[in-house]
Parts: C-alpha cells; structure tokens; sequence
C-alpha cells in the first residue's frame, strides 16, 4: 500500500450539507433553521451563561477574595530527593534537577525545601531557600548558592 492508494473504509465520510442551494436540495431557503427565532439568525443563539433573562448565576452568587496578579510561583524540589538523585560533590544546576525530572516547569524559579535529611556535600543552585533547607545542606558539607 502507498500513500496515494490510502482512502476512508466505505461509507465512513458524507458530504458536507450544502445550504441554500433551492427548494430541491432539502436545505434550500431558511437552510435547515426554521423561521425566526434567534437560532435562525447569524451568531447562532444565547451567549453561554445567559438565563433567559433572569440574573445570571456568576452575578447573583457572592464575591470574595482576589487574585494577586503579582504572585511568584515557584517550582519546589526537597532536599530528600536532592538526596537520592545526585552523588556526593556534585553541583546541582536547574537544568540537572530537570534532567533528573526533579523539576517540569520552573516557572518563577525553584525553590529548595528543608523536608527530609541530607548527608551528601551538594554545592545546589536555586532561586530561593527555606531556612531549614540552607541549614541541612550546609550542615552536610554543601553549599547553597541562591542565582
């Protein structure tokens, strides 16, 4: 079989609907809309969301709260896994921790967490430190380098 001899299994595709094409067709004047209405006009009906009319749920329902458009999300790597991944003197970039699938996204950054232990020298390069994380590293010997 090649490329050009491929083709749909027999009766699996139908012609598109031509519209408005006479009285004969089955389609012909209003097109398979009916008369009037909104569905027959162009825009094709209620935006989502709409009641009919009465308030819609998204306004009658309380607000709260907002959104900080300023927020930094970091993307987070415990020092236990830092612990298990990578060998004694390493120095670990960002772009190791997502090779070691540490890390997908690192979207604002990384930041190091202070869960588990550590007891391998790791000189870690992140964007942000918890107090505890800076302590462990440091107590076994690494160093933690905030780029």
């Amino acid at each position: 079989m090649k490329l050009h001899e491929l083709q749909p299994a027999p009766g699996s595709t139908k012609d598109k609907k031509r519209l408005g094409r006479g009285i004969g067709s089955g389609l012909g004047k209003t097109s398979g809309k009916g008369h009037k209405g909104a569905k027959a006009r162009s825009g094709g009906g209620k935006a989502p969301g709409f009641e009919g009319g009465q308030m819609p749920l998204t306004r009658r329902v309380p607000k709260s709260g907002f959104t900080n458009i300023f927020r930094k999300e970091y993307a987070i790597v415990k020092v236990e896994s830092l612990e298990e991944r990578f060998e004694a003197g390493a120095t670990v970039s960002i772009e190791m921790l997502r090779e070691a699938g540490l890390v997908k996204k690192t979207m604002d950054g990384v930041k190091i967490l202070g869960n588990g232990e550590i007891t391998k020298a790791l000189t870690v390069q992140a964007h942000k430190f918890t107090a505890q994380a800076k302590e462990k590293i440091e107590k076994a010997g690494g160093k933690a380098e905030v780029i």
